[in-house]
């Protein structure tokens, strides 16, 4: 993990200036075309959810911005960001999970079935790995939201925040809305634009 050097950044005042507002951070709702995921998980029998959140932390990853994280007044580059979902049990609870990112599909599928068994088996809100290098997200299928809020700490919070919403039929497309919420200290919309492509390409694959 590396240190950015906030004086040579061409960003330096703008993560100055955002890093002092008591909410930080800014957040939209996207619609995506998720048909051709849906297909695949379809296809190959497996989780929805598994193949459009690799699409998804295929593009965080792509994007140094979102590897950004603040620790102690400086910003530190994750080397890779995995994911932190919610994940339901049985019993109507969930537990948080840490999924490690890997850019093999079948390779991400087996750690989030992994994490699901260990959560379904436990009553532990928090998982065993405790970082910042991952995004925090959850899957809301029963609504299909088109805007969401996060809850916040109140203290100093640099890890991007998202949610998907219910996958919804419009004419011969399966469309799906998607908020993210990040830090405007670290992030911009140009680079939230970024995603937005990267993503929608991934799920095209």
């Amino acid at each position: 993990m590396k240190t950015l050097d906030i004086n040579t950044w061409n960003r330096k005042q703008h993560f100055e200036h955002f890093s002092k507002l008591k909410d930080p951070y800014f957040g939209v709702t996207i619609p995506f075309d998720v048909s051709k995921a849906y297909a695949y998980a379809k296809v190959n029998n497996v989780s929805f959810f598994g193949v459009y959140l690799h699409a998804c932390m295929t593009a965080i990853n792509a994007i140094e911005n979102f590897k950004y994280r603040i620790v102690d007044d400086a910003i530190q580059i994750c080397d890779t960001i995995h994911a932190s979902a919610t994940i339901i049990r049985s019993d109507k609870t969930f537990g948080f999970s840490f999924i490690n990112y890997d850019t093999d599909l079948n390779v991400f599928l087996s750690n989030l079935s992994a994490e699901k068994r260990r959560i379904e088996n436990s009553h532990d809100l928090f998982p065993p790995v405790n970082a910042n290098n991952c995004i925090h997200c959850s899957a809301l299928p029963w609504v299909n939201f088109s805007g969401h809020k996060e809850p916040t700490s109140g203290a100093v919070e640099s890890v991007p925040k998202l949610a998907f919403a219910k996958a919804i039929k419009d004419n011969d497309q399966l469309m799906m809305n998607v908020a993210i919420s990040v830090n405007h200290a670290l992030v911009d919309g140009y680079h939230i634009g970024l995603f937005s492509e990267l993503f929608q390409e991934q799920l095209n694959k």
